[in-house]
């Protein structure tokens, strides 16, 4: 007769009181337990794989510090990514990519996506190459739902700039994908 072993996976309570012990199984099991999840939002805000994989162990180390200001009030997880996206900000406010654009008026640009014809990795891709300025506030607003007087707190920049950053990435992603195999009125889809 076959035993099952019992289940050494802790608990989500008692790995976070674990980690507020600074124990580092429990560290590491909230590592392992999280990672990939944390680094598919990295993606959303890295201009790369290897600046995803910074962010991701700079938020790892936020979260294994501030831990014990989890308060055990709304989804973990939703604050192991919200310290991700905090992260990520710093990194970019930092280097102060946000500064490099004044107030402009800029008609918004929609785009029309027939979401079925476009691979999500496509997308994912265009959207990781847009300048990190656009692709912020394209994430911030479009994928996490802020509006632009959260983005102009979060990235200290103004409304205005915000929605110029949202304009321009909107533009250039309807340029790649108008540009792309994926568009049947593109030149590149005629064979």
């Amino acid at each position: 007769m076959r035993t099952l072993k019992p289940n050494n996976r802790l608990s989500q309570d008692q790995l976070i009181k674990n980690c507020k012990k600074k124990l580092p199984k429990a560290q590491a099991e909230l590592y392992n337990r999280y990672s990939s999840v944390l680094f598919s939002v990295c993606l959303k805000y890295a201009p790369n794989y290897a600046e995803a994989e910074d962010i991701l162990q700079d938020a790892f180390m936020t979260i294994f510090d501030k831990v014990s200001q989890y308060k055990n009030k709304g989804s973990f997880e939703g604050w192991l990514k919200r310290v991700v996206i905090n992260t990520a900000l710093q990194r970019y406010r930092k280097s102060g990519v946000f500064n490099l654009v004044n107030e402009e008026n800029i008609k918004e640009v929609e785009v029309e996506i027939e979401e079925e014809s476009i691979p999500l990795d496509f997308l994912l891709k265009i959207i990781q190459e847009l300048p990190d300025r656009y692709r912020m506030v394209f994430n911030l607003y479009v994928m996490d739902g802020h509006s632009h007087k959260e983005i102009s707190t979060l990235l200290t920049i103004s409304q205005g700039t915000s929605k110029s950053n949202l304009a321009r990435a909107r533009g250039i992603l309807k340029e790649k994908i108008e540009m792309s195999q994926f568009n049947p009125r593109s030149k590149s889809h005629i064979q």
